[in-house]
Formats: C-alpha cells, sequence, structure tokens
C-alpha cells in the first residue's frame, strides 16, 4: 500500500515528529491555517484532517484525532508505529473539577485516571497510572511562565462517558480524589505513548464546570483555546 496505515493517507515523511492533537479536525484545520507557514494538506481520510507546515521555521503537524480514547488510541499508534513521530501534544477542552478552577483555565495533565478496563485488556497484575513526559511538560510550564499565562498542573481523569447516567454525581469521586479536570482521550495518549517510548503531553482549556453548572462564551474560547495553541507549538518547537 501506498501509505503505512488504514487511516491516515500520509505517505512516510509527510508527517514532521512532532504533531499537536486537537480532537476536532476543524481545528486542526484552523491551526494549519492561522499559525503555520509552508502547510500541506497531508490527509482528509474520515474527514480527519492532517497538515504539515513551519512554525518559527520548525517544522511541525497538526492532526484531528477525534473523540473518546479508542479513537486517539488508534490515530496514537498509527502516527507513532506508521509516521515515526517521537512527540506528541494534545490540545483539547476538559469539565473542571477542583474548585479552584475557572473557566478558560489551562491545565496540563501530570497523568490520566481512566474509568475504563485498560488493566484487564493488557493483563496487568495491578493498576497502570499513564503520566505525561516530564521533560515537554517543563518546557510547556516555562513557556507559559513566559506568555504570563497561568498553567495548572496535576491529575486528570479521561471519561468514556460524555453522557453520564447521574451527570455530575458521577464525578464526584474522581473530585474527591484531587483530580483537576475531566476529558476522554489523555490515558490512551499517555497509555500508548509510553508503551511505545516516545514523549506526550496533554494540554487542555477549562471550558465548561459541570459542578457549577457553567460554560465558556464563544469569545472566551476563542481567547483561551489561543493561548493553549501557542503554548502547545511553542513547546513543539523547543524540541524539534
Amino acid at each position: 500500500m501506498d501509505t503505512p496505515t488504514a487511516h491516515n493517507g500520509a505517505k512516510l515523511g509527510d508527517i514532521a515528529e512532532t504533531i499537536l492533537l486537537p480532537g476536532d479536525p476543524m481545528r486542526a484545520k484552523y491551526i494549519a491555517e492561522n499559525y503555520l507557514e509552508d502547510v500541506v494538506c497531508y490527509n482528509e481520510v474520515r474527514g480527519m484532517f492532517g497538515f504539515t507546515g513551519r512554525y518559527k521555521g520548525e517544522r511541525i503537524s497538526v492532526q484531528g484525532t477525534g473523540m473518546g480514547g479508542p479513537s486517539m488510541s488508534i490515530y496514537a499508534h498509527e502516527l507513532i508505529h506508521g509516521y515515526h513521530v517521537k512527540r506528541l501534544i494534545r490540545i483539547g477542552s476538559a469539565g473542571a473539577m477542583d474548585d479552584s478552577l475557572s473557566l478558560g483555565d489551562l491545565i496540563a495533565a501530570t497523568s490520566a485516571s481512566y474509568d475504563t478496563d485498560y488493566n484487564r485488556r493488557l493483563g496487568l497484575p495491578g493498576t497502570i497510572a499513564p503520566a505525561a513526559s516530564f521533560p515537554l511538560l517543563c518546557i510547556a510550564k516555562q513557556k507559559a511562565d513566559k506568555a504570563d499565562i497561568p498553567l495548572h498542573i496535576g491529575p486528570i481523569l479521561s471519561s468514556d462517558q460524555f453522557y453520564a447516567p447521574n451527570g455530575v454525581e458521577d464525578l464526584l469521586p474522581w473530585k474527591t480524589a484531587g483530580l483537576l479536570a475531566v476529558e476522554m482521550e489523555a490515558a490512551a495518549l499517555y497509555l500508548t505513548a509510553q508503551m511505545a517510548h516516545v514523549e506526550a503531553l496533554c494540554l487542555l482549556t477549562v471550558s465548561d464546570l459541570p459542578f457549577k453548572g457553567a460554560e465558556m462564551s464563544s469569545e472566551e474560547r476563542e481567547r483561551t483555546l489561543g493561548d493553549m495553541i501557542r503554548i502547545g507549538l511553542e513547546t513543539a518547537i523547543c524540541t524539534v
């Protein structure tokens, strides 16, 4: 076959070793059109846009991954094993569980707990804790500090349920355990990356407060997503 994997139209060499991974493919398109130069679209399979371009002269790719852990694990696995990507940075949104967080706050996830059965599927005798790459985490913090953008750092939850049967009540045990926020993809990314001995980081914007019933306005979303994208890109070019 002309391409290394079934879910990506890129040829070997089309994708940079460092990649940003928004869930929404249209956000990947937005980043490519507004932040990158010399952009080439390498993938449109299943509408999951992927682009390679240059940010401040450095070669960077950006690829949509879809929603949920299974979708993330497919794209992360194929990017790593099919295209030899070495550094994967997820940029996404999350619901805050920690009371100190506000709409628009940025989070760097040190680790990602999960509510699926990774342990059983991997045949592990205990509980695995998928974690971020420490070098990427350190760079992101340095870049956020330099830009005077507060970056909250700590553990999060990756859940397979967007619409939980009991609503926010199902999040209470995780909130009590001290997790900062909930999203859907970080654990799959971290686990896939650490099993392959490559680097990964998840940066998140707090888009809603489930326990307070609040959501970001469109203006807040545009401003804070821009902060997250810039921190992601600045982190990416320090690793290439």
